[in-house]
């Protein structure tokens, strides 16, 4: 009787294991959007012309751990960052940053599948760690994503696209800025369709700002 009861015994453990690492992501996503937000202050007009707009171009290199690690992808991405209140008038801490991102790019392994991604984030510079050439930073951001390829039990090729990361900024001579990311990058469709089986992969991102 136990034997016949296994299957189903694995597929409740299953979908148990995939609701807390979606409760996880969701409590570390929330905890970073808190974090980011401490000791707010209101910018004034005069402070919104000291912090200009910046535009870049990163290379993002990706390989899922889960639920296999047999995907690699490869991402080339432009952005562009805003002081917060510039976007968002309204109190913020004068470190926190507002990006926007537009990848396009391609797997390298098995089938070379198309992928292509738009998303925003919140970015806060950890300006106490800062040194003269480095200056790191916390972001966290969502998105949607088109990916060609799927795992078994994911029914969509347009997902959203939640994505948690730390970073530098470094410079390299007096005027190059280059930035270099570590990310927790998740695919799925939130429950949108039944089957929502979700692919999480870590993320290495360097490029520079122009």
């Amino acid at each position: 009787m136990s034997a016949i009861n296994l299957p189903e015994k694995m597929r409740k453990n299953h979908s148990n294991l995939k609701d807390v690492f979606r409760k996880k992501w969701l409590l570390v996503f929330y905890s970073l959007v808190i974090i980011s937000f401490p000791r707010t202050t209101l910018a004034g007009e005069d402070n919104l012309d000291k912090i200009p707009d910046r535009y870049g171009l990163t290379v993002n290199i990706g390989n899922t751990y889960d639920p296999t690690g047999d995907t690699g992808f490869i991402m080339l991405t432009g952005l562009a960052q805003f002081d917060y209140d510039k976007i968002w008038p309204h109190a913020a801490p004068e470190a926190l940053r507002f990006k926007v991102e537009v990848s396009a790019g391609s797997t390298w392994t098995k089938k070379k599948d198309f992928m292509a991604s738009a998303s925003i984030f919140a970015l806060y510079y950890l300006d106490r760690f800062a040194q003269e050439s480095l200056r790191p930073y916390i972001e966290g951001g969502i998105g949607g994503i088109y990916t060609e390829w799927r795992v078994d039990g994911q029914a969509s090729h347009l997902n959203f696209n939640p994505q948690l990361g730390i970073g530098t900024e470094f410079s390299v001579g007096p005027t190059a800025t280059y930035l270099a990311a570590l990310r927790l990058h998740h695919i799925s469709n939130a429950g949108l369709k039944k089957d929502n089986r979700g692919a999480n992969s870590i993320v290495f991102v360097i490029g520079r700002f122009f």
